[in-house]
């Protein structure tokens, strides 16, 4: 995936690194740009005072309902299609705190990425990299090599990593855009700026840099074998600043090697984390749910669907369960909505690939949302629908490298995509006639070869005539042994390890030209239907007793 130049980006460990990201240089923008100069609404002036005082003092009780609530209802109210004040308009506010204008400037940047996406400028992009780097030389304080004093909650912490990795995709999509002006060009091809701002590598550096440091793999490790994690995890592992940035980043890194298609890195990333466990760190539902999706992708696309399908059917039902957690409009909800409505998209693939028997309150998701038609097409071959459910749910893919602004005369955002998906139909297609043969099989016990090929005959002339219709049979039977067969994940291995299961609801042999059919599909849960409609009778009578105080 990368050059053999490549090979030494971990710069915090010793290695060669292609630059140095947290360099005194990068602590100053690259360019400055002015901001509205309107005067500053009191009620603003005095939310930045007392923001600042609260992480000055370190209340992070505070400091999280400041960020979580106060910080997007003024958002909403003063700035729903503007920028905030630049830090040289609120810098005599906080008596020039540096740290403070640095975290400023990241929410700053922030917003203007979600609230002005298209109109986000080059430079703009440039200076929120700067901001990113100085940061992180904050973070990692060189001076003394000791932790700093800084408290921030858990949520910013994530949204910190994640906004980093998502300005880094956002930059790399819009590098493949054409009708850039010459001012653009020139300065995308200025070669401090092309190869070093929003590099791979460079965020590569940043992720590993903070694992490295707060040795976070390490107190997984010995965590996950019933250790005490704090007996290894250093004096930065131990700051909950750095542990959770370290933890943070192993999501991160999940997320831009799936960007990149290098799913066996991204799953790879989370060796030490087991999934489907609640931990100390699992206090952050966005990043537990975004875990679960890329993980989930993943193992799709590495065709180990009955994985796929268990991660995206527990986290499911925790949506399921935690939706009223997510009805508030804000941009890290509306990304959990969005990415929900792609787990369902990716889970019926994975059942038409791969049926088995999942909980029934997914089954009536999947009916509420329309979704049991697209199943049903999908089922009868219909390689559009695949395409359509995958181009919908699929992250947007990245190229590691980009090529020369000047030379783009056309939008190649999608082309990684459209690659990506191409691969995935590739697989489709070597499984198009599974289902036909599925479908056949469940209505016998033993059937005759020769009668099954009569009835296949029509679909399989369809692919390719003039064929020994027996023999040709016999692949696609084979196939579907071999396709039906997956790396399953075990309990207490890592995300990559497993052992190979057959994990389809029937199963069948060959006996010379008999085919012997054992069903083994999964009875009824009743206990499940019974508890659903418990909870549903539930909640009517709370809407009715509501109704009546009314």
């Amino acid at each position: 995936m990368y050059d053999d130049n490549d090979d030494g980006y971990y710069g915090h460990s010793g290695a060669s690194s292609t630059y140095d990201p947290y360099s005194d240089e990068l602590d100053r923008p690259f360019y400055r740009y002015s901001a509205p100069t309107a005067d500053i609404p009191d009620v603003i002036k005095q939310f930045i005072q007392y923001f600042h005082t609260s992480i000055k003092e370190g209340r992070v009780y505070e400091i999280q309902d400041l960020y979580e609530n106060t910080f997007p209802k003024f958002s909403e109210e003063y700035f729903d299609r503007t920028p905030w004040p630049d830090e040289n308009s609120i810098s005599y506010l906080v008596d020039g705190d540096r740290t403070f204008l640095v975290l400023y400037k990241e929410l700053y940047f922030r917003h203007l990425h979600a609230r002005l996406n298209t109109s986000v400028t080059l430079q703009q992009r440039f200076d929120s990299f700067s901001n990113y780097c100085t940061l992180f030389n904050i973070i990692f304080n060189s001076e003394n090599k000791m932790p700093i004093s800084l408290e921030l909650p858990d949520v910013w912490l994530w949204e910190l990593i994640d906004e980093f990795v998502y300005q880094f995709q956002a930059f790399s999509q819009y590098k493949l855009r054409p009708k850039k002006s010459i001012e653009e060009i020139e300065l995308l091809r200025s070669k401090s700026n092309f190869n070093r701002m929003w590099n791979v590598l460079s965020v590569l550096n940043v992720l590993h840099s903070l694992i490295d440091v707060s040795n976070i793999k390490k107190q997984l490790e010995v965590q996950a074998s019933g250790g005490d994690a704090d007996s290894v995890a250093g004096d930065f592992g131990r700051h909950s600043l750095y542990k959770m940035l370290g933890y943070f980043s192993l999501v991160g890194l999940l997320r831009l090697h799936s960007l990149l298609g290098d799913y066996y890195q991204a799953v790879k990333a989370l060796e030490n984390i087991e999934i489907h466990k609640k931990s100390q760190y699992s206090s952050v539902p966005a990043c537990q749910i975004t875990m679960a999706y890329y993980v989930g992708f993943a193992y799709m696309m590495m065709r180990r669907y009955a994985d796929a399908i268990r991660t995206f059917s527990s986290v499911l039902l925790y949506l399921q369960r935690a939706k009223q957690l997510f009805q508030s409009r804000t941009y890290q909800n509306d990304q959990i909505n969005k990415q929900t409505e792609q787990m369902y998209h990716l889970l019926s693939i994975c059942l038409v690939l791969h049926p088995q028997y999942i909980d029934e309150s997914i089954q009536q998701a999947l009916r509420e949302k329309n979704l049991i038609d697209k199943i049903a097409r999908m089922q009868s071959g219909d390689l559009n629908e695949f395409e359509s459910c995958y181009i919908f749910s699929c992250p947007k893919f990245l190229y590691p490298t980009s090529p020369a602004p000047d030379t783009i005369t056309e939008d190649r955002t999608k082309d990684a995509t459209k690659y990506q998906c191409q691969i995935f139909l590739d697989e489709v297609k070597q499984q198009e006639m599974l289902p036909t043969i599925r479908s056949y099989l469940k209505l016998y016990k033993t059937l005759p070869l020769s009668k099954l090929a009569t009835f296949m005959r029509p679909v399989l002339e369809r692919s390719c005539s003039n064929l020994d219709t027996e023999k040709e049979l016999i692949k696609h039977l084979l196939c579907f042994k071999h396709k039906m067969k997956n790396m399953v994940w075990n309990k207490g291995a890592s995300g990559l390890d497993g052992s190979f299961q057959s994990g389809s609801e029937l199963d069948f042999y060959i006996d010379n030209d008999m085919i012997h059919i054992a069903d083994t599909k999964v009875a009824t849960r009743h206990a499940d239907l019974f508890i659903r409609k418990i909870q549903k009778f539930d909640e009517l009578r709370r809407k009715l007793q509501s109704l009546r105080v009314q």
